[in-house]
């Protein structure tokens, strides 16, 4: 999420970092450049391939072997205002910024005139899942992220501050144009579209009722003015990537949250709660996305978690602590309140990734914390996996069943190229009332604090961790580590100050050629196998491949990318049932070449590949070249990211999102005019239109299966 790119390094622990693990791993074993693959293999351990069962309880349903081919050629580098695609495909704008998903609300008019926003489609589209209505590939429902704003274009002349004070219309519509939305879809006649009046559609807001569950309900964190039982809050913000469950629900997760409070100067708590609130970026000072604070009224002064002393009329100062979680929503009956499952986790999560699903066996979920030096996460549920409830009746009590209750673990990978998962639970690995980190005296405590927990049980920091996927064939982990720069400067990059060049990433270069290190700025792709079941709490590692652009030196590009699969800043990541794995990007190191893009892998397995030397000379290693076997198969607009993927079960249908194109432009010169009015997403803007953020639904032109 680029607006937020710049988030300060909070993690100041002393904590192992990733590349001084890769350091350790490679003198231990005593490997050089140039060792064979073979060697390498040994060393990692030997990886079996464990095809998924094809029965009802196989995650996604998908074939049981891995393709071994690509069917599309790559398509090229590219700044034009379009998006493009391979030969033999076609796109279309299904649902752009504005458009009505409620009977009777007016059409998009563009110009920034209109504002009921609780009833059109939110701004910056991020993760999404398709959920078929009666197994459909033809019809079903999308729930969707809406990340953030591009304001420039959202009013009709722009955000306008009076005097310090924001206008509430403005605020209020800002506000919805944030959140989740959930809206039926059908293709008739092989066009698809917005059933615009359907009693599925809703939006979920800041302002939206929210249930809270798990041990953080009902805790002295909880207790607002709002709820002063604890059980409750309201709405959710900077949700970002997604995930869903295997009872149908869909899991939305808020991201950058903590950016939307403000706090005094001089706010002070004691030092262990103002320890805590600078563990996840809000200090004493900290503004608070977009003025929403000027309006008065309880919606919009309860985002000031000032401490107001005892004789104030109001007092917001633990809202924060009620948001920060994973967000369940029932996509199929909107009139069910959503929830906040604490026992996952409080952090800034990028997404919610389900791994194999096996009758008997407790379910396992990974998250990753996006911010440079942060974590990897895993959930795994008190209850096992009962197949009976994949069809229950009450969607949302089978998420309190297997969400509310569960134990919560942090990586830690190991200089031996295995890892392990710390548990973080109260009374465990440290994790009690006299910690010198953090008083962890509950485990409601260890949740709100679970970056500090993190930091306690010496997990180890990585670089930027943003969206997972889980291999449908062999059960392998994959997660983009999307950049960690040094530098201070470009989109995407981490910028905003300075880091060691030993982050948390074997590489630290120059990739400009300007003389400076910008630290590791195009970043990479880790993955791991589980040593047993999804809960188990070992695990062996190494790198799929390195972003880099095809022309930088041997020891940068160190996946030997070329002009036809190179790639910088790998952000969204997305296995689908065949087992191609599609990598999108968010990037600012390389788009004075190319505009943002989305390509697909055929994945080998962790272990195939060998040891290589960077250019900063830290050995490292990384998986087999992926030559052929990784293309380009989309570039975006200018100034985009692309993010979010999802498919009909047939997988003939894929939705792809395209956020905030023209982004650096205004109204009076935008920087992009995507998309056309035509709704034919391969079009050029029309001339002076506004952009918007906007799913895409692309086919292949013989009705075959996407990607092959």
């Amino acid at each position: 999420m680029s607006q937020h790119d710049h988030d300060p390094v909070t993690n100041r622990s002393d904590n192992e970092t990733f590349d001084s693990v890769l350091i350790k791993y490679i003198s231990r074993r005593g490997l050089m450049q140039g060792t064979g693959g073979a060697a390498a293999m040994t060393l990692l351990g030997s990886v079996a391939l464990v095809a998924c069962s094809d029965d009802d309880d196989n995650d996604g349903g998908g074939d049981t072997d891995m393709p071994t081919s690509l069917g599309f050629t790559a398509v090229p580098h590219s700044d034009a205002d379009t998006v493009l695609i391979p030969a033999g495909y076609s796109a279309r704008v299904l649902y752009a910024l504005g458009d009505p998903i409620a009977a009777g609300v007016a059409d998009y008019s563009n110009d920034g005139t209109q504002g009921d926003f609780d009833q059109r489609s939110g701004d910056h589209h991020d993760g999404m899942h398709y959920f078929p209505i009666d197994g459909s590939s033809s019809n079903g429902i999308i729930a969707i992220n809406h990340e953030n704003l591009t304001r420039a274009y959202l009013h009709a002349n722009g955000p306008t501050d009076i005097d310090g004070v924001r206008p509430q219309s403005e605020v209020v519509k800002e506000m919805n144009a944030h959140g989740v939305a959930v809206f039926e879809v059908k293709a008739e006649g092989g066009v698809w579209s917005v059933v615009q009046d359907s009693s599925f559609n809703r939006r979920i807001t800041p302002f939206t009722e929210m249930r809270l569950s798990g041990p953080v309900a009902g805790s002295d964190y909880a207790k607002t003015q709002f709820s002063t039982d604890g059980s409750k809050t309201r709405g959710t913000f900077n949700n970002c990537a997604n995930g869903y469950t295997p009872w149908g629900t869909y899991l939305s997760c808020e991201e950058n949250w903590a950016y939307y409070f403000h706090r005094d100067e001089g706010d002070d708590r004691g030092a262990s709660e103002n320890a805590l609130l600078a563990r996840y970026g809000i200090s004493p000072g900290a503004a608070g996305n977009y003025g929403w604070t000027t309006v008065e009224g309880d919606a919009f002064q309860r985002l000031d978690i000032t401490v107001k002393g005892a004789s104030a009329a109001v007092d917001y100062r633990n809202e924060a602590y009620t948001y920060g979680y994973i967000v369940e929503i029932d996509p199929y009956d909107k009139t069910v309140t959503p929830a906040k499952r604490t026992a996952m986790g409080r952090f800034f999560h990028e997404g919610c990734w389900v791994g194999p699903v096996e009758s008997g066996k407790p379910l396992v979920f990974y998250m990753g914390c996006d911010a440079r030096n942060e974590y990897i996460y895993k959930f795994v549920s008190d209850q096992a996996w009962d197949s009976a409830d994949a069809d229950a009746d009450d969607r949302m009590a089978a998420g309190d069943k297997y969400l509310g209750a569960g134990t919560l673990y942090v990586a830690k990978f190991n200089a031996d190229g295995t890892g392990e998962w710390l548990e973080l639970s109260q009374g465990v690995n440290g994790l009690s009332g006299d910690n010198t980190t953090y008083p962890f005296a509950t485990q409601a405590d260890v949740l709100v604090a679970t970056r500090l927990a993190a930091d306690s049980v010496g997990a180890t920091p990585m670089d930027r961790p943003e969206w997972g996927a889980v291999n449908p064939v062999n059960g392998e982990v994959y997660f983009t580590l999307t950049n960690s720069s040094s530098s201070s400067s470009g989109r995407g990059q981490g910028g905003g100050g300075s880091l060691p060049v030993d982050a948390a990433n074997p590489r630290s270069y120059d990739d400009d050629a300007d003389g400076d290190s910008d630290g590791n700025a195009n970043g990479h792709i880790i993955r791991w196998k589980e040593n047993g079941d999804s809960d188990a709490v070992s695990f062996n590692w190494d790198i799929f491949a390195f972003g880099s652009p095809a022309a930088l030196p041997a020891n940068i590009n160190l996946s030997q990318l070329d002009a036809s699969n190179d790639f910088s800043s790998p952000d969204g990541l997305w296995f689908d049932d065949g087992g191609i794995l599609w990598i999108q990007t968010d990037d600012g190191a390389y788009t004075d070449v190319t505009n943002c893009m989305m390509l697909a892998a055929i994945p080998g397995a962790v272990g195939d590949g060998t040891t290589v030397t960077t250019s900063s000379g830290q050995d490292s290693f990384v998986g087999v070249p992926p030559g052929d076997t990784l293309r380009r198969f989309l570039v975006g607009p200018k100034e985009c990211e692309i993010t979010g993927i999802t498919m009909t079960p047939d997988r003939k249908t894929m939705f792809v999102n395209i956020q905030h194109p023209g982004e650096d432009g205004d109204v009076a010169a935008p920087s992009s005019n995507w998309p056309a009015a035509s709704g034919v997403a391969t079009d050029a803007g029309a001339s002076g239109a506004r952009p918007r953020s906007a799913t895409v639904v692309i086919t292949k032109d013989d009705g075959g299966v996407i990607g092959l």
